[in-house]
């Protein structure tokens, strides 16, 4: 198998903050934060956006590179984990909900957490993170009409590239839900590539991601890596 033909490892994250209520289990505490990112280093690996994974891929030259993705576009983001990946000298995508900017995470029935405003997605994007789109406002996209389906698309995509006066290629289905109409329409939005959590056919509009939560320490992380290229490419 070619390096073109492989699945890179994706690493699918949310927030990154003091954990105190977390029923949905999307958040790493800080430390947990930095010791997967130490972990990392240790591997020999290095964490990237996804335009620069894929960009790596297209050449063949995606070995040792590990996608960096974070849904929701949380402050703490911004906050916690930006300074931690620069230190690091890593990359990362955050997935925007554009409708949600500079509020709070509604869609959740769990405890409220802001989101970046206008001005912490400029700061992240100037230090060389990402911004990509987790449509207007977060909604199940196979339940969506195809009005509305166009406008989580579209409108999402037009509100950051106004935003950052930049092109915005990529896309998170939110919740992870996805069917072959969905990633036909993202495709025919324009996006380049679209990140889903599961499939049993991935493509470059329905990446499969792996969940990384507080539990995931070093024996766990190795494991996760090692489940991710059994399923996507030795079996294959």
């Amino acid at each position: 198998m070619t390096t073109e033909q492989t699945m890179p490892l994706i690493l699918m994250y949310h927030s990154v903050d003091h954990r105190v209520a977390d029923p949905h289990l999307i958040t790493v505490s800080p430390r947990r934060f930095e010791r997967q990112m130490r972990w990392l280093r240790r591997k020999n690996l290095r964490g990237v956006s996804m335009a620069t994974l894929l960009r790596a891929r297209q050449d063949g030259q995606a070995r040792g590179l590990v996608g960096l993705t974070f849904d929701d576009g949380y402050a703490d983001f911004f906050s916690r984990a930006v300074p931690v990946l620069v230190r690091y000298g890593f990359g990362a995508t955050v997935f925007v909900v554009t409708e949600r900017i500079g509020a709070t995470n509604a869609w959740d029935e769990g405890p409220s957490k802001p989101l970046m405003h206008e001005e912490q997605i400029r700061a992240v994007a100037r230090c060389g993170m990402e911004v990509a789109s987790h449509g207007a406002q977060h909604r199940s996209l196979p339940t969506l009409n195809d009005h509305d389906l166009h406008h989580e698309l579209k409108q999402s995509r037009a509100t950051l590239e106004n935003l950052l006066d930049r092109p915005v290629p990529g896309f998170a289905y939110p919740y992870g839900h996805v069917s072959p109409r969905e990633i036909t329409a993202v495709r025919d939005a324009g996006y380049d590539y679209g990140c889903a959590i599961w499939g049993d056919h991935p493509e470059v509009h329905a990446l499969p991601r792996t969940y990384v939560g507080e539990r995931d320490a070093y024996l766990r992380l190795q494991a996760k890596t090692a489940r991710h290229h059994w399923r996507w490419n030795l079996r294959r």
